[in-house]
């Protein structure tokens, strides 16, 4: 957990997300992907892919940081995250890891999408997941 201070939140989450992609563990697709969120208490929390040969139990980036999020801080809403991979045109996030992002976040929540070079693209989570399933369903 780092407190970001920083005049480019944007920067440091790149940068935080490209350190993590370096930790990945992916022997199988040899695909590493590295995330970081940004808290509302402005806090800073990472998050690389670790794959398993049972497939099921693979872990994305955007989870794992999410997860590392909730054990430190416990609740709290995502204000940004930054994914990076390697591709000349970065992945967004699957459709688990969207659902799981939604749960923390709010339909302004951004997330970036990036390759160690720079940021390719942006999008809310209204934009990632319109329509999105959540607490509000289960009342």
């Amino acid at each position: 957990m780092k407190k970001s201070n920083l005049k480019s939140t944007l920067q440091k989450l790149h940068k935080e997300a490209i350190r993590a992609r370096k930790n990945a563990y992916s022997p199988y697709s040899n695909y590493k992907v590295g995330a970081a969120l940004l808290t509302e208490k402005g806090f800073i929390f990472s998050g690389c892919n670790v794959e398993n040969a049972s497939y099921g139990g693979t872990i994305c980036a955007e989870r794992s940081a999410v997860f590392s999020a909730i054990s430190s801080q416990g609740k709290l809403t995502i204000k940004e995250i930054c994914v990076v991979t390697n591709s000349k045109q970065p992945w967004p996030p699957c459709g688990f890891c969207r659902q799981v992002l939604q749960e923390f976040a709010d339909k302004n929540t951004r997330i970036y999408l990036a390759n160690e070079k720079k940021v390719t693209s942006s999008y809310t989570m209204a934009e990632l997941l319109p329509e999105a399933f959540g607490p509000k369903n289960l009342l």
